[in-house]
């Protein structure tokens, strides 16, 4: 199988900063996915060159999946490539490895997400990947075109875009599309969703930057009061930090 290009690196609108956990990481961390006694968060700052999140009307706020990016390339219905990040995955191999990404390209081609000729990116979701927050019995892989379409909020276009909307919208309102899709629930029987992307076909056309991130899990009030919070911490390169 071919290799695919990997993943752009997405950023956030904000710029974050570093900073120590004090008290609560051995008790906490491992649930909370901290690798070291550190948290990287956002500040009321706009990252430069992201100012068009904030200000060009078309940006739609899709539904960031909590799984794993999987890429895949058909030719004529016949699947060609199938990349989880940069590793290629094999689907001829049965025996060991991530079987669950062979299972959920195979959901999306019944649920009709799969051209049948072209490269497509998107998210594997369910059992195995992340703790499964959507609660669903399969995996399945939910190509970012169909998120584009499915997923965006509305209710991202009622507010002024401003750091404090935005905290309290990730804290208290920003439920999962996806899980009301798959359980026919309303919103307050909703898991919360991991965050949006931002994301501009204009200037995706253009060639410019046209996605940033943003998760709840960026923002202070996620980790309290469960962990104590300290001093900030001398900044690294970003492309250094993994999230």
């Amino acid at each position: 199988m071919e290799a695919l290009t990997d993943f752009p690196k997405v950023y956030c609108p904000f710029i974050r900063r570093r900073y120590k956990v004090i008290n609560g990481f051995k008790e906490h961390g491992s649930k909370l996915k901290l690798r070291e006694p550190v948290v990287y968060l956002v500040t009321n700052e706009i990252n430069p060159g992201y100012e068009w999140v904030f200000t060009e009307k078309e940006v739609r706020a899709v539904e960031k999946l909590d799984g794993t990016n999987v890429k895949l390339k058909n030719e004529n219905g016949r699947l060609v490539s199938l990349m989880n990040r940069k590793n290629i995955v094999d689907p001829l191999q049965i025996m060991k490895g991530k079987t669950f990404i062979i299972e959920g390209v195979f959901h999306a081609i019944q649920k009709g997400y799969v051209k049948e000729s072209g490269e497509q990116a998107g998210e594997c979701i369910g059992p195995k990947l992340q703790s499964n927050p959507y609660n669903i019995s399969y995996h399945t892989w939910y190509p970012f075109e169909l998120a584009y379409e499915n997923l965006f909020y509305k209710s991202f276009y009622e507010h002024e875009r401003t750091f404090e909307n935005w905290s309290n919208w990730f804290q208290n309102f920003l439920r999962s599309r996806f899980y009301m899709k798959a359980h026919k629930c309303g919103f307050e029987e909703a898991t919360f969703a991991e965050g949006v992307i931002f994301t501009s076909i204009s200037r995706k056309t253009a060639g410019q930057t046209h996605m940033a991130k943003l998760r709840r899990d960026m923002f202070r009030w996620y980790y309290e009061p469960l962990l104590e919070i300290g001093e900030e911490l001398p900044p690294v390169a970003d492309e250094d930090i993994e999230s």
